[in-house]
């Protein structure tokens, strides 16, 4: 598959209330354009970015893991977000790549952000998570992730980083730099979505969801996106960013390192 059609949902989140927002983002579903292969929710998309890990958490078998396999096998569409979930007396913000035939893959957060205590009150992931699907091969990333190139780096073995976040509007030229750093940096194509409104932790969201193409290209304009739901639609084509690869391979010239 050359063409991938992802959708973004941006939209406010209800505190702590993971029915509401199952029921809320099951609307948003049913306005996502049939040509959309790929849906991404927000960071914590059933509870808003909350400290209170051990009261919100679910279970891998909980009602919000198996609304993500229901949605996503009902539309025949890939639905990926992330959410609290608890695991062996640990707690982690864990993103979910869910598909139509039931196969899914996770992600669990590798930088927690510390300046909200997030260290304190989860369990930091150690794997970063690429998922193959139909040719593409994409890059899972959470929010604060998005700060730390080494982390992201693409050593060739992906096409597009997804960032799901809640990244308040007061850093919002950062988000929306960051983005696009990953994604010329990279020579990838980036997506992230951010939500908006106001969190019960009193922390303002301006949305700003937005997708770059490898070249630094704005493909979605965040500007355009700012404080408002909205479902941004953008069709990404394979062999366009191979053949811009191919033609400047700053790949060839990157420094040799590994992770550890």
């Amino acid at each position: 598959m050359q063409t991938l059609t992802l959708s973004l949902l941006q939209t406010a989140t209800h505190w702590h209330s993971p029915e509401l927002n199952r029921a809320h983002f099951e609307t948003l579903l049913d306005q996502v354009p049939s040509a959309s292969q790929l849906v991404v929710l927000p960071e914590m998309f059933s509870t808003g970015f909350t400290m209170d890990s051990a009261a919100v958490a679910e279970t891998m078998d909980g009602e919000t893991v198996a609304w993500m396999l229901a949605q996503a096998r009902e539309r025949e569409k890939v639905l990926c977000g992330s959410l609290v979930i608890k695991e062996r007396d640990q707690f982690f913000n864990r993103l979910l790549w869910v598909q139509p035939n039931g196969e899914m893959q996770i992600y669990d957060k590798s930088h927690l952000f510390r300046m909200a205590g997030e260290d304190e009150h989860y369990n930091q992931g150690s794997s970063r998570v690429v998922v193959d699907f139909q040719g593409w091969r994409i890059c899972l990333s959470v929010c604060y992730d998005l700060r730390f190139p080494v982390w992201l780096r693409n050593d060739c073995k992906y096409d597009l980083l997804l960032c799901v976040a809640n990244w308040p509007d007061a850093r919002r030229d950062i988000w929306q730099t960051l983005l696009r750093a990953r994604a010329i940096e990279n020579q990838v194509f980036c997506a992230g979505v951010n939500i908006i409104g106001t969190d019960g932790a009193g922390i303002i969201y301006g949305g700003g969801s937005a997708v770059y193409h490898g070249d630094g290209a704005v493909l979605a304009d965040p500007e355009e996106h700012l404080s408002k739901q909205m479902i941004i639609t953008q069709a990404l084509d394979l062999a366009e960013l191979d053949t811009m690869r191919a033609s400047f391979p700053v790949a060839l010239d990157a420094d040799k390192f590994s992770l550890r």
